[in-house]
């Protein structure tokens, strides 16, 4: 059996370019929906930075996180921004236009 930290990565790993996903989306599909923030001490720790795609990964209002553990917020943005990936004036992800709904095979995935 998995551990939680690596169920949380095969699912992040699954986020398509040019979309973001919510911590709590995250947990949900990883088998524990009250797991939001084990996915934010999972992405902090990220093993793989340049495999496992946290930058993708943003809080339920669009919003970066501000301890990016990679580079920053900016850095994040960066990274969002060369996929393709649009902002609010506010700076706030365009969730109607960039959420990924996440695949339903992936819904409990112990």
């Amino acid at each position: 059996m998995d551990s939680a930290f690596e169920r949380i990565y095969k699912v992040v790993e699954k986020i398509p370019r040019g979309k973001v996903c919510t911590y709590g989306q995250v947990a949900r599909m990883a088998g524990s929906p009250r797991w939001a923030r084990v996915v934010g001490y999972a992405l902090h720790a990220n093993p793989r930075p340049g495999v496992i795609p946290c930058h993708r990964v943003v809080n339920r209002l669009g919003e970066l996180a501000p301890a990016f553990a990679f580079g920053g917020e900016n850095r994040q943005r960066e990274l969002l921004t060369a996929e393709g990936v649009t902002f609010l004036p506010d700076g706030r992800v365009d969730m109607k236009a960039c959420f990924w709904q996440g695949d339903p095979l992936l819904l409990d995935i112990r």
